[in-house]
């Protein structure tokens, strides 16, 4: 028995409970309630929360595991001011890290650097010319190549564009070393293979970080048949310590075959396998979201459509006849716009509409569109902090009138639509404070612009905290076993240093995780000031 505490969790329905004692036996809540519990389990071990707040442990709706962990282990340039100076960390790390055969991380945006320009091979060339380097972009759907990685890739001014993928060229047409979507495999290709001792340390990496900012349960958006079997092993082996919801990538050569398996759970419901990530489009930033017009800074350019529209049906009534739960990147208003049709027609065509099917991002819709995702059941699973990191380009890349349907939190709410959030991870930064910060001011953590960006999308915090929690699980089918802190739902909850519903909304990023129980177990401690 945990007690002395400031609880808070939301039933199914959304209804806030209060609670200053929680029994737990057996990983899972018995009861939550105040002080007469102590008469109720007499014999139960108590532990003193000291008047900390408890809240459930948070599940953030859209990131990548692996990613997370393989980004805490490469060389990160997120913050870095410049591509010269991203250029020269990079050039430092390949220094420090003689043994690696490839140079790689990410983090870079062009858009916050002076010249707000895409980089070129030459500027790593100039400290990094003899091995390979690939830097993914932030959002994941661009990556900076040096020259060497180019010639391995066999890239030259003769390589075509490949479908849904774009290189950037100069004005003779030579490639400059950035490659957009689908242009990025042309190169990942000659990476080398992940063993599953690499495995292992990224999702170790991953797995202290997010428990370290109160994170407990994880859907993974997109996981390739190698790491379908490693989740799978450790989970059978009863060796995750993270619970996490992972969607099948739908390129995987294998995925027939793991459909054709069905569902996999396991009895303590670490790892649950029954959805199907896709991508449809490109990001905002990279100019590769698909839009019904151009782009308001790029005239002669509407983004990309990674999934051809031809490939929709076929893809969309494949996953949805094997009863598995679709879940589709989608980001620009047209690739959204194709992606509610097809749902629309493979419902008719081979049903699944009960199934929950999810668009991620959901971040620039037509207002028309936005009634579409209530009628045909379709989850918006969106990221807070996507709209405070875009906010500096946003209109920019649209004008103001397609601004009216992007980052539109609060319509879908309005309508009823569940709401799960999460990050996306490695993208943007894991701690879900800052997404619950971002949902409620639509502020950055320096707390602008004064008044909130667009700030009539802004959630209230008992919505925002019910789509990192209840709604969240609701999107994975596991809201009667996770999402709350209510009798037989597994007993993962965190404390905090704050009680978040007192304090002022401009200071909830600042809250530090003191603890993180998962299955009524202790996974991490704070360590003393």
């Amino acid at each position: 028995m945990f007690g002395n505490v400031k609880g808070y969790t939301l039933t199914n329905s959304g209804a806030m409970l209060q609670f200053s004692h929680i029994v737990f036996e057996n990983g899972k809540v018995l009861e939550i309630g105040d002080q007469t519990l102590l008469n109720q389990y007499p014999d139960s071990l108590f532990i003193d929360g000291q008047q900390k707040t408890m809240i459930p442990g948070l599940i953030d709706a859209h990131g990548h595991m692996l990613g997370l962990g393989n980004s805490l282990l490469k060389v990160d340039i997120r913050d870095v001011k410049s591509a010269q100076l991203s250029a020269k960390k990079v050039g430092d790390y390949a220094a420090q890290n003689d043994h690696l055969k490839w140079i790689t991380g990410g983090g870079w945006n062009q858009v916050l650097w002076p010249d707000k320009q895409f980089p070129n091979a030459q500027q790593l060339d100039e400290y990094v010319s003899e091995k390979p380097v690939l830097l993914s972009r932030v959002d994941g759907h661009a990556a900076w190549a040096n020259s060497k990685a180019l010639a391995i890739a066999g890239i030259s001014k003769d390589t075509l564009d490949p479908p849904g993928g774009k290189i950037i060229r100069d004005s003779q047409g030579n490639p400059t070393g950035v490659l957009i979507d689908t242009a990025m495999y042309l190169v990942t290709k000659h990476l080398p293979n992940q063993s599953d001792d690499y495995y292992q340390a990224s999702l170790n990496a991953a797995t202290e970080h997010l428990h370290s900012v109160g994170i407990t349960s994880v859907h993974d958006a997109g996981i390739e048949k190698a790491e379908y079997d490693f989740f799978k092993r450790l989970a059978l082996e009863k060796n995750l310590d993270v619970r996490i919801y992972a969607m099948v990538w739908y390129e995987d050569p294998n995925l027939e075959a793991i459909l054709n398996a069905g569902y996999f759970n396991d009895a303590e419901d670490f790892l649950s396998i029954r959805s199907v990530k896709a991508m449809a489009d490109g990001a905002l930033g990279s100019r590769g979201a698909a839009l019904f017009e151009n782009y308001a800074d790029a005239p002669d350019n509407k983004g990309l459509l990674v999934i051809q529209e031809d490939q929709f049906k076929p893809l969309f009534d494949l996953v949805l006849k094997h009863d598995f739960q679709h879940n589709l990147h989608a980001i620009g208003d047209l690739a959204n716009h194709l992606a509610l049709n097809q749902f629309e027609a493979s419902f008719k065509d081979v049903g699944g509409k009960n199934l929950r099917n999810r668009i991620e991002h959901a971040q620039i819709i037509s207002l028309n569109d936005i009634p579409r995702f209530k009628q045909l059941d379709i989850i918006p699973s969106m990221q807070p902090t996507h709209a405070t990191s875009d906010m500096n380009m946003a209109e920019d890349r649209l004008g103001k009138d397609r601004l009216l349907g992007a980052y539109a939190w609060k319509r879908f709410i309005d309508q009823g639509s569940p709401l799960p959030l999460g990050s996306d991870f490695p993208v943007e930064l894991a701690n879900p404070f800052y997404g619950i910060h971002a949902a409620v001011t639509r502020q950055d953590r320096n707390n602008q612009p004064v008044g909130g960006w667009v700030p009539s999308q802004a959630l209230s915090l008992q919505q925002t905290f019910k789509g990192f929690t209840i709604d969240a699980a609701y999107a994975a089918h596991q809201e009667d076993i996770i999402g709350g802190l209510t009798k037989n739902k597994w007993a993962d909850f965190i404390l905090i240093d704050q009680d978040i519903f007192s304090i002022d909304k401009d200071q909830i990023w600042k809250t530090k995780v003191l603890e993180t129980w998962v299955a009524g177990k202790r996974v991490y401690q704070a360590k003393p000031n």
